[in-house]
């Protein structure tokens, strides 16, 4: 199969929005994909990052004709982030406020973003069902029934959604595949891109099966594949999956499902930037992972198509940040059965962060502040030989001795602790319970050699993790 020719490079636009869609398409060529190929359509190209840039404009247009959005209203909705941040982009270029309700387990790019563009941004709890005040679409329904003017947008039942892929994303996938597809794989999030694609290819006449990628967790594989919800849980993937059927999502489009945990779409998304060198989110892990996972089972060559979602930019500090997954109990290390078991941060591997006793108090805030951690071990000629935590430095300005300038420029060594509490890695948990008691952090040594630090956090984390 031959691929359309690259188009010509158009001239500059007035506006961003007019950048919306009109998305590459690449063909995975390093990663194993069986007797097939796949080729992934890279809606991280969006002005906005996302697929979700197609939805925002479309759903916005939707309003403005039917007059639910009038001029100096506010657009109100509930969402992952990257609907929002859609929203946002073409809310503002046309002059209506922006207030999004988040769910807390989002990545903090994705809410810093947000506010950065000026979205007035509500976080709410994501460990509450469909139908609790606190969850995220019933607390921004009710947000903006009681805002002059306010719109809520509803993705999850706003057939704008879906009409945007058929109108634009499908035509775009057939005319870049010649019209040869004999898959499509997407998530359901709000359910508008498996919808409206689907009904698209279907419309072409095409024989393409229309595959569901759903985290393990979500309910929404067993009604495709058991025609009962599948069991609930929690998972780490941001944008996709749900406990419930939005409205938007016509589940009798889908042939087949897949339940993909998280370790395997962030193993997934990691080895595309290895080895096809795109950078993308966590939810394209998922819907790669299926899209491989197809690919594999098939006996004689065919083509798939799915999508990068969204830039992985979005997710440094979480799917690309070795501790954090680690902290998650999704990063890939080896486990010995004794302390170092809880240290995400090893001194061998080069991942602590630490000062020597003639750096002054300034270079070591910045290093505590910069690590996002609240104490530092002090070494000498590689030798532990004291720490210092927040508190050292509280006491250490609370005093009108010196000028506060004075103060930052101390060295380390005037104020650390000398006399460290350590534990032997073979000791068992127990051992870390008194030196929390008396608010200390635990210094983890292998007879002599420092292997790293365990808080209290790392403890709760390591039992939370193997209940």
């Amino acid at each position: 199969m031959s691929l359309a020719p690259q188009p010509v490079l158009a001239g500059p636009t007035a506006s961003l929005l007019d950048l919306i869609g009109k998305t590459p398409m690449v063909e995975v060529s390093r990663m194993d994909t069986g007797k097939c190929r796949l080729f992934l359509k890279l809606e991280s190209q969006n002005p906005g990052g996302s697929i979700k840039d197609r939805i925002a404009l479309s759903m916005i247009a939707a309003a403005e004709k039917e007059g639910w959005l009038k001029p100096g209203g506010t657009i109100v909705e509930a969402t992952a982030g990257n609907t929002g941040l859609a929203l946002t982009l073409v809310g503002q270029a046309k002059g209506y406020k922006v207030l999004l309700v988040i769910p807390d387990k989002m990545s903090k790019e994705k809410i810093q973003h947000l506010r950065a563009m000026g979205a007035d941004v509500r976080l709410t709890r994501s460990d509450v069902p469909h139908g609790h005040p606190e969850y995220y679409t019933d607390m921004a329904e009710r947000l903006a029934q009681q805002i002059p003017g306010g719109y809520y947008v509803n993705q999850f039942s706003n057939d704008a959604n879906s009409a945007a892929h058929f109108e634009t994303t499908g035509p775009e996938i057939w005319e870049q595949m010649d019209g040869k597809v004999d898959a499509f794989v997407a998530g359901i999030g709000s359910g508008g891109t498996i919808t409206g694609i689907g009904q698209f290819l279907k419309s072409k006449g095409s024989k393409a099966q229309i595959i569901l990628a759903d985290p393990v967790g979500s309910t929404l594989a067993g009604i495709v594949n058991e025609g009962v919800p599948g069991p609930e849980g929690s998972y780490t993937v941001e944008g996709i999956g749900q406990n419930f059927v939005p409205e938007t999502a016509h589940m009798d489009l889908i042939d087949k499902a897949y339940s993909i945990p998280d370790a395997e779409a962030i193993a997934t998304v990691r080895e595309l930037l290895l080895k096809e060198g795109i950078l993308a989110g966590s939810s394209s892990g998922t819907l790669i992972a299926s899209a491989l996972r197809w690919c594999r089972e098939q006996t004689e060559p065919r083509s798939c198509v799915t999508f990068v979602c969204d830039t992985g930019a979005k997710y440094l500090s979480k799917v690309y940040n070795d501790a954090w997954l680690a902290d998650q109990g999704l990063g890939e290390r080896q486990l010995h059965g004794d302390l170092s078991d809880l240290i995400t941060r090893k001194y061998e591997d080069g991942a602590v962060v630490f000062a020597g006793p003639d750096d002054t108090l300034d270079t070591v805030f910045k290093r505590m502040r910069g690590a996002d951690v609240s104490q530092l071990p002090i070494f000498s000629e590689g030798r532990l030989v004291g720490i210092v935590d927040e508190s050292d430095l509280v006491h250490t300005m609370n005093t009108d001795a010196i000028t506060r300038e004075e103060r930052f420029k101390l060295p380390v060594s005037k104020v650390m602790t000398r006399d460290l509490d350590t534990v032997q890695v073979k000791e068992p948990l127990d051992a870390l319970v008194p030196l929390f008691d008396r608010d200390r952090v635990a210094i983890v040594l292998d007879g002599e050699r420092f292997v790293g630090l365990i808080t209290r956090t790392d403890l709760i984390n390591h039992l939370s993790l193997n209940r």
